[in-house]
């Protein structure tokens, strides 16, 4: 009697034989792979730098909680629950095959344009240091930009992953990217009146164009055009002006433009090569604004010196260097652009801060990844890590 091969297989091998006929079982495998040293160092590193910015929110914030007659421990447990939140968050983008994200990057994308309408909504939106750019909905806080740079990766890389063999094809490959761009700026510099976010997006959509391979004059195009709306923009509000330009004159604006930075810098001096000792920092006691946020940095520096600044600056190095190798190891070219429009935000973004604490740079009002207060932030960059985990794990 002859036996069909068929009616051997056991019902999770027909199950198996169905999906990769389908085309889908090689895609839940994915995450099936063993975890390899980049995949461990990208989780050891965003894991630490994550843990020691609940530590210092905690050190920053309790002070002044007590003095206005709060819990000292109450931004703590806020940010600890966007941290929890955003694990989940890591864990679901990290599970679920990264292919899938094609045929939600286009609707996820304009579903993030219309929450970035919502702060100029008179009944949610917030002004924070002259930006519209936060929604409050009852107890919630948010910035729709951290949403909009995940889904902006996304769909760029989605684009030109699917459209790699028409590269040259300023149609087909260029201009919905560009589209997608500029209408991000516009919301951004137009309606919001956030540069820092602009300077990050911009940074994203040239770190794919680049890894893609698009012609460098397209690149430079983009880039050119950024600059003399970026220009326009400051040229025109001398609130701008004062701000982008404090920081070449620190010592004659301490007074008012550079007061934030000078404080800032004091702080940083005063912590030395080992530091004054965690919770020990004197910036935090209402002298450096915005210590817990934007200039967490500061009370860093101040607390664990010179040592505690190495520590962190290194791990963004180092998180660069593993990125990198994702980036160059994925198995294909969605993975690439996904690991690489990834690193280069988290990596641009901690630059752009830490240039701005330390006074080399303009202040933007981006936070520190990973490490400042602020839940819409953490979550989702918690979820981009794990989009990264997820290429990182199945490397060639």
């Amino acid at each position: 009697m002859v036996t069909n091969a068929s009616t051997s297989l056991s019902p999770a091998q027909r199950r198996r034989a169905v999906l990769d006929k389908k085309g889908v079982g090689s895609m839940r495998r994915l995450t099936s792979a063993v975890p390899n040293k980049v995949f461990w160092g990208i989780l050891a590193v965003t894991t630490l730098l994550m843990v020691f910015g609940l530590m210092m929110v905690l050190s920053a914030t309790s002070i002044e909680a007590v003095n206005r007659g709060g819990s000292p421990w109450a931004m703590f447990q806020k940010q600890f629950m966007w941290a929890t939140f955003g694990m989940f968050a890591a864990w679901f983008t990290y599970r679920m095959p990264y292919h899938q994200w094609h045929k939600f990057a286009k609707y996820a994308l304009w579903a993030s344009y219309g929450l970035m309408a919502l702060p100029m909504v008179p009944s949610v939106g917030l002004v924070i240091n002259g930006a519209r750019a936060w929604v409050a909905l009852g107890p919630v806080r948010f910035q729709p930009s951290e949403i909009l740079k995940v889904t902006l990766l996304l769909y760029c890389a989605s684009v030109l992953s699917r459209r790699r063999a028409e590269m040259t094809d300023w149609r087909r490959t260029l201009k919905p990217v560009m589209t997608a761009w500029a209408i991000t700026i516009a919301l951004c510099i137009v309606l919001q009146k956030d540069l820092g976010a602009a300077i990050v997006f911009t940074c994203i959509v040239m770190a794919t164009l680049f890894i893609a391979g698009a012609p460098i004059r397209w690149m430079s195009a983009m880039t050119i055009s950024f600059l003399v709306v970026a220009t326009g923009l400051v040229l025109t509000s001398s609130r701008l002006q004062n701000r982008f330009f404090a920081f070449t004159d620190l010592e004659g604006n301490k007074g008012h433009w550079a007061y934030q930075v000078w404080q800032s810098v004091i702080s940083i001096a005063n912590g030395g090569v080992t530091g004054v000792g965690i919770g020990e920092g004197t910036g935090k006691w209402g002298y450096v604004p915005l210590v817990h946020s934007d200039f967490i940095f500061a009370i860093i520096a101040e607390e664990f010196g010179l040592i505690g600044t190495v520590g962190v600056i290194g791990g963004f190095v180092l998180l660069l260097s593993l990125g990198t190798q994702a980036a160059l190891g994925a198995r294909d070219h969605f993975g690439a652009l996904l690991a690489g429009g990834i690193t280069t935000w988290l990596c641009v973004q901690a630059l752009i801060n830490i240039g701005g604490v330390i006074g080399a740079m303009p202040v933007t009002g981006l936070t520190l990844p990973l490490m400042s207060y602020g839940g819409s932030s953490l979550f989702m960059t918690l979820a981009a890590v794990g989009l990264l985990l997820n290429v990182a794990r199945n490397m060639k």
